[in-house]
């Protein structure tokens, strides 16, 4: 059985991320002082495509006809899988503090691209929505821009 936080225990979180970097920082009001919480890091975003990639996709031919094609006929780039990897890794920890009621509520701060894979993750993994979302690329800014961005002002 798991213990009831009380009111004072729960906090709200702010993550704020873009595909490399993710920084949680927590608050203990809605319209608190950020202090940092944790970070994840995903260090296969800053490689080069090259780099991810061990080799073409095999070739092959037509059973009927004389035609050839590639079996590796990607949908998406390694980059853009490995950045929606990243963003459901950030999903599931926000939907676990959801769910065990550590948190009371939790704001997104993310570049527009990454924003969009974090909502897409969310979607399956927590059923609570944001109680704000910004769409701008500000991981590493001074917590007071967050804050700002955050509260409005």
């Amino acid at each position: 059985m798991t213990a009831v936080k009380k009111r004072s225990e729960k906090t709200y979180w702010v993550v704020v991320a873009d595909e490399a970097r993710a920084i949680v920082y927590t608050r203990n009001t809605m319209h608190g002082p950020l202090s940092e919480h944790f970070s994840l890091a995903n260090e296969a975003a800053r490689m080069k495509t090259a780099e991810l990639l061990s080799d073409q996709g095999g070739r092959s031919f037509d059973s009927v006809g004389k035609g050839r094609h590639t079996y590796a006929k990607e949908k998406s780039s390694p980059k853009q899988h490995l950045a929606e990897a990243f963003a459901k890794q950030i999903a599931e920890r926000i939907g676990k503090v959801m769910h065990d009621g550590s948190c009371r509520g939790y704001a997104l701060i993310a570049a527009p691209r990454f924003l969009g894979f974090l909502r897409d993750a969310l979607a399956t993994t927590c059923k609570v929505e944001p109680f704000k979302s910004v769409a701008k690329g500000v991981v590493g800014q001074d917590p007071t821009v967050l804050q700002e961005l955050v509260d409005g002002k």
